[in-house]
């Protein structure tokens, strides 16, 4: 078998939080897109770290909003323009509040709750190619246990 891209894939973490049909979503620079693109709060799993514990952690930190997980949206495998090639599991999420003097990461531009049709309308904006479809996927209903991945006392849909 022939693999293009780094290999073992970097495993990273995904929450789509919506709130009264708007979605939590960052802006955020990329210097390979040159320039601002907007994602999912979204990571890289720490070392020893739980997939939900780097989600709730990562959506914290680039939007200062806490958040209950609610869900499993789906698993996705995704090679970027460097060669890099992800594994990314996104998760469904319900906004509990804003964090007060919480530091944002300093790559993060700004926070937007965005309407499904403003982020249509960016689609070319999107950090990545997975960003639009687990969005789909979420509005389609798949949100599958918590359990889906092994971990204790989850949360329900």
């Amino acid at each position: 078998m022939t693999t293009t891209g780094s290999w073992p894939p970097h495993v990273t973490v995904a929450t789509v939080v919506e709130q009264d049909g708007r979605y939590l979503m960052v802006e955020e620079h990329d210097a390979l897109a040159g320039g601002l693109v907007f994602n999912q709060p979204a990571g890289h799993l720490d070392p020893g770290e739980r997939l939900v514990d780097a989600a709730r952690r990562e959506t914290r930190e680039e939007t200062g909003w806490d958040v209950a997980l609610t869900g499993v949206v789906g698993v996705s495998l995704a090679t970027a323009p460097n060669g890099i090639t992800y594994y990314r599991t996104s998760f469904a999420a319900r906004p509990l509040g804003p964090l007060e003097n919480t530091a944002l990461d300093p790559d993060i531009h700004a926070v937007h709750w965005m309407s499904y049709d403003d982020i249509l309308a960016n689609s070319a904006r999107m950090r990545s190619p997975l960003v639009l479809p687990t969005i789909e996927q979420y509005r389609r209903g798949h949100c599958y246990p918590l359990e889906l991945i092994y971990i204790d006392e989850p949360e329900r849909c």
